[in-house]
This record gives structure tokens, sequence and C-alpha cells, in this order.
């Protein structure tokens, strides 16, 4: 099992503020490997009881809530990471653990059993939890991003762009997938992550962007699109 607790602090920000950005934090922080030249991939599959209660318990404001999802980074990879990301205040805690292409596909389908045959807590824990609340696939979000990260502090810098989704296909390893857009080009996001606290380098080139933090979350985002037709 992954387990992970730090800070998070978002911000919506625009393709001009990014470049700029970029350069300034491209001197004193490391690209991701995955980055490449315009980012990587990454797809999320959301899962939700019949009555939106992750969904609900965000857009209400609850100081704590949850989200279960499936992810990856590349549709052709063999395995997936099935993540639980609690959230108190500002502090986020994800719990991951990676299943094979096969289990993730009974995910999809709705099937969690496999989950009891594993001797990890994490997995008990989800198995009873979705079973008991009904938790079933919701949608698809998928975007682009683009990382610099500081070992220290565990700090992560991401862009987020192209922000997409759909809820007529849950199969996440499909190619070919046929997505909608969620959000405008001019709409994206930047994350702050950190352990403790945020190194003044960091911040300093951060308090030269002005945004103002945001609460917003990429499956509530994604949801409502669905929720106005």
């Amino acid at each position: 099992m992954i387990d992970v607790s730090r800070r998070e602090i978002k911000y919506q920000i625009s393709p001009h503020e990014i470049a700029g950005l970029k350069r300034r934090l491209a001197s004193i922080m490391r690209c991701d490997r995955h980055n490449g030249r315009d980012g990587y991939l990454v797809r999320s599959l959301y899962f939700d009881t019949p009555f939106d209660t992750d969904y609900e318990d965000k857009i209400d404001g609850y100081n704590e809530r949850q989200k279960i999802r499936l992810r990856l980074y590349d549709p052709q990879e063999d395995t997936v990471k099935l993540e639980l990301k609690e959230k108190k205040g500002t502090v986020q805690r994800k719990r991951s653990l990676i299943l094979n292409r096969e289990e993730a596909e009974q995910m999809i389908c709705g099937r969690y059993r496999f989950l009891q045959d594993r001797n990890e807590e994490l997995a008990l824990w989800l198995y009873t939890f979705m079973v008991t609340k009904c938790y079933r696939p919701k949608c698809i979000v998928e975007y682009d991003r683009f990382a610099y990260y500081l070992e220290h502090n565990d700090t992560r810098v991401t862009f987020d762009t192209g922000l997409r989704s759909g809820e007529a296909n849950y199969n996440i390893f499909d190619k070919n997938l046929v997505l909608y857009p969620v959000r405008s080009a001019l709409e994206n996001t930047l994350e702050v992550k950190f352990s403790g606290f945020l190194f003044t380098s960091v911040k300093n080139e951060l308090n030269r962007f002005e945004g103002m933090p945001v609460s917003s979350s990429k499956y509530c985002l994604a949801r409502m699109v669905s929720k106005r037709i």
C-alpha cells in the first residue's frame, strides 16, 4: 500500500500565467521524468453511491470528505492504482493499492469481491465500504499534466489542462475513449502539494502569481456537466 499525506492548495490559472510560472519554476525545481515535451496523461474512473454522496459532500462544503477512484497514466498499462483520497481541512491523505488489469476490469464492472482475497487492510476496508454503500462507477475524468517536484517535503507543483470527461463508457483502458470538454482552454488548474512547509524559493515564485486559492474538484466539475442536462 502507498500512503501519502500532505497539504494541497489549488488555483485557477490561464495559459499565459502557466507559461511564465513554468519558466521560473524550471530554475528551482526538477521536471517530472514523465513530462516529456507536453506533459503526461492522467485518467481516472470515479466511483460514488447511488445518491452521489461524495459529490454532494464536496458541493455542500463538508470539511471531511473522500473520493474513490481508479487511476492510470497510459491506457496500455497493465497496472492501475485504486486510490482512496481523504480530505480533512487542507490536509489530503491518499492511500493506494496497485491492481492488475484483470482486477481493474472487475471494478469497472462493479465487482469488488477480489478485494477480499488480498491480505491488505485497505483492500478489506474498501470492499466492505463500497459494497455496503453500493458504490458504482460514475464517470471518467481525463486531463494533461505537467509537473515539477522537489524531494524535500514531498513538494509538487502541477499544471493540469484540457479537462475532459465522459459518463457513457467506463473502460479506462479504451484507447479511443470519447470524452467531452469540461472547461475552456483558459480555465486550468495549478496544484501545489507539500508536507510540513513550502520552501521559500518555491513560495516566492508562486507569490508572483496573483491567483487566489480555490476549492475545486475535477470530479465535481465533470459531474456538473451531466447534471445540468
